[in-house]
């Protein structure tokens, strides 16, 4: 016999009665509780993430193997040259830094809204955001060139009387994005609590309890304990929130206060902020659908939470593709030559294949979503969800690569082609994405239990049992 359904009160829409539900298992804490451990507890861990564990730390032994290539062989094992003396170690880094971006929205601001919709994915979107910040990490500390000398960028009195130039935006990106950092980890920490106790409480074996025991810092539930948790949650979901917007508009202002062609133009921290949500949207719904499905959580993650996030991808991609339509008017509009040319060199250019993957991934395919079936089936919003951070990555390659190769004089133009230490490198960041993101979903709660019961405890006629 199916379980009643139950729709969580949501300020979405005006009429409740006509939306999908958010759950559709009884209202049942303890049935909430069970779905989301018996992931964690089971026995045997199943052959076929064995098989994707191994696919993915295989890459990324790979990236590591190329990280230490380069630093035996220094940066010319990459395909940098002059002019494009940045090119897809930049480019990595501003990619993963955009996928992080959804996690601190989805969780932050969100919250702060009171949106319902969020309790069932937030868990999934925190642990992207720290692991693709650890991507990102990855990149700005190999291609400093001289690595072992990396601590002259700290600002610390040091006997070579060297400081760090503050007005340097690279040096404004360490402080953003290791706050963010910061901010993120404990923010997903401080909502995993209740339920590493959770787990600790059920744990079968000795080992599983001390883990989950260490980690859940002595929480027992007592009223005292919730208030203090809900205050700080809420001063951490407050503290997030401005760096949803602060992290990629600093990230921006590399490219932004610079005078090269291309790159000098005050719309890029909106623009890189609205594709940074974009991206990390994307990526949300294309790790959550697959695991949903593997892991039995179609029940607590229904197609109301992914349809939601679709309508997000959709209003996103309407913005980037306004920002690139505003690029093009802009440089024709300031009647400068070198920022016309910029721009249609990137359309025309012998970069233009980059361009224009970029504009059908990004503007084009995001359009299907208009339609509520795309928007509800799995299969078509993974392949959306995949082209749209296809096309995310080329944007970043566009702004980088094909701003650098053509500089003012054409004396100084260059050409740009990825090594194989580059590629090593791109897909060994996957792999170590991919490999943190398994091991989260092995070891730790996928879904946010205690937010789920709370959201559900408010709904008239739900079952309390725990």
């Amino acid at each position: 016999m199916t379980s009643p359904a139950i729709a969580i009160s949501d300020n979405t829409s005006s009429d409740p009665r006509q939306r999908a539900p958010l759950i559709t298992c009884a209202p049942d804490c303890a049935l909430i509780t069970e779905t989301v451990c018996r992931v964690v507890e089971r026995e045997k861990t199943p052959l076929a993430w064995y098989a994707a564990f191994a696919v993915s730390s295989s890459f990324t032994v790979v990236m590591f193997l190329a990280i230490g290539y380069l630093f035996l062989r220094g940066v010319g094992v990459w395909g940098n040259n002059i002019p494009v003396a940045w090119a897809w170690d930049i480019v990595n880094f501003v990619f993963w830094v955009g996928i992080g971006h959804a996690g601190t929205l989805i969780s932050a601001i969100l919250f702060l809204f009171r949106q319902n919709w969020r309790t069932s994915i937030n868990r999934f979107a925190e642990a992207m955001t720290i692991f693709a910040v650890m991507c990102a990490g990855i990149f700005p500390a190999v291609h400093i060139g001289r690595v072992w000398v990396v601590y002259w960028l700290a600002p610390y009195p040091n006997q070579m009387q060297m400081w760090p130039n503050f007005r340097s935006p690279l040096l404004w990106d360490v402080f953003a994005v290791s706050t963010y950092a910061t901010v993120s980890l404990l923010f997903w920490y401080l909502g995993m609590i209740p339920d590493l106790a959770t787990l600790r409480d059920r744990a079968a074996s000795r080992w599983r309890k001390l883990a989950y025991g260490l980690f859940a810092l002595g929480w027992r539930g007592s009223a005292r304990q919730w208030h203090r948790y809900e205050r700080a949650y809420l001063l951490l979901a407050a503290l997030a929130t401005p760096l949803v917007l602060s992290v990629h508009s600093v990230v921006s202002f590399d490219f932004a206060v610079s005078q090269v062609p291309g790159w000098h133009t005050t719309i890029f921290p909106p623009y890189f902020v609205a594709g940074a949500i974009f991206s990390g949207f994307a990526m949300v719904v294309t790790l959550m659908v697959p695991a949903r499905a593997f892991f039995g959580l179609k029940e607590l993650v229904t197609i109301r939470h992914l349809d939601n996030m679709n309508k997000v991808i959709l209003a996103t991609s309407c913005i980037v593709g306004y920002a690139y339509a505003t690029e093009f008017f802009i440089a024709w509009y300031s009647g400068s030559q070198y920022e016309l040319f910029a721009f249609l060199n990137r359309a025309r250019g012998p970069y233009y294949w980059a361009y224009w993957t970029m504009v059908v991934c990004n503007v084009v395919v995001p359009q299907v979503l208009w339609l509520k079936k795309c928007r509800t089936t799995p299969w078509i919003m993974v392949i959306v969800a995949i082209l749209v951070n296809v096309g995310m990555w080329f944007e970043r390659f566009v702004i980088i690569v094909t701003s650098l190769s053509r500089d003012f004089l054409p004396s100084s133009w260059g050409h740009y082609a990825p090594t194989r230490i580059d590629v090593a490198m791109l897909l060994g960041s996957f792999g170590l994405f991919f490999t943190l993101f398994l091991l989260f979903c092995r070891y730790l709660p996928m879904v946010a239990m205690a937010e789920v019961k709370a959201a559900v405890s408010h709904h008239p006629g739900s079952d309390h049992r725990h």
